[in-house]
């Protein structure tokens, strides 16, 4: 059942981080917030284990202090007992001594390695914080020309779709009204001649009324 569980989960996930690839391969700003926010997990876990290692290595610094704190105690107690000639207590004060010196050695080089550890975590979290970093402006910067892009691209639709066709419409417009304009100026041109042509015709109908009387 486990195994079963198992491939289901592994399906799911790789049809998942597919579904992601695909979307990534379309908007590269989500791809990197994507990236963006494993990183900021990673780098956080990274802070935590920085933190506890801050706290471990104190510990260490205080059980050695208590440790060659009870093993000086214990060191003059054992030189009392000596000079007492108490065997026994001198035996046991001794065990005490040698355990708590071993321990203090043994805390020291704990110490030491933990300090060594630490340096290396700070490392690691500082790298992290500087690819973090990197990343953030990445992203900024591409988000800019992104937004250049868009609007550039909203500027080129604008044009072609909304300025241009008023454009067609004022032309349409101006050849109807030349159109209009040469209408009129026939229309008119055409009156002239009438009237012209009618003067004309009066002026010389008149004449020949007049030429008529002249011979009676």
């Amino acid at each position: 059942m486990s195994n079963i569980f198992t491939r289901m989960k592994e399906t799911v996930a790789s049809d998942l981080h597919g579904m992601m690839d695909k979307k990534e391969e379309k908007n590269p700003i989500s791809a990197l917030n994507h990236y963006l926010r494993q990183s900021e997990q990673e780098t956080e876990k990274v802070r935590v284990l920085v933190e506890r290692q801050h706290r471990l290595k104190e510990e260490f610094s205080r059980e050695r202090l208590l440790a060659e704190e009870m093993a000086e105690k214990r060191k003059r107690q054992l030189e009392i007992a000596k000079e007492a000639g108490e065997s026994e207590l001198t035996q046991f004060v001794q065990q005490e001594y040698e355990e708590y010196s071993e321990r203090a050695e043994r805390l020291t080089l704990s110490q030491i390695e933990a300090m060594k550890q630490l340096e290396a975590l700070e490392k690691k979290y500082e790298e992290m914080m500087h690819k973090l970093k990197d990343m953030r402006i990445k992203r900024m910067e591409l988000m800019g020309r992104e937004n250049v892009a868009k609007a550039r691209h909203q500027m080129s639709r604008i044009t072609e779709e909304t300025v241009e066709e008023p454009y067609s419409k004022f032309g349409e417009m101006e050849r109807y009204i030349e159109g209009l304009e040469h209408k009129l100026n026939r229309d008119y041109y055409h009156h002239t001649i009438d009237s012209k042509i009618a003067a004309l015709e009066k002026n010389r109908n008149f004449q020949q009324n007049n030429t008529v009387l002249e011979y009676k």
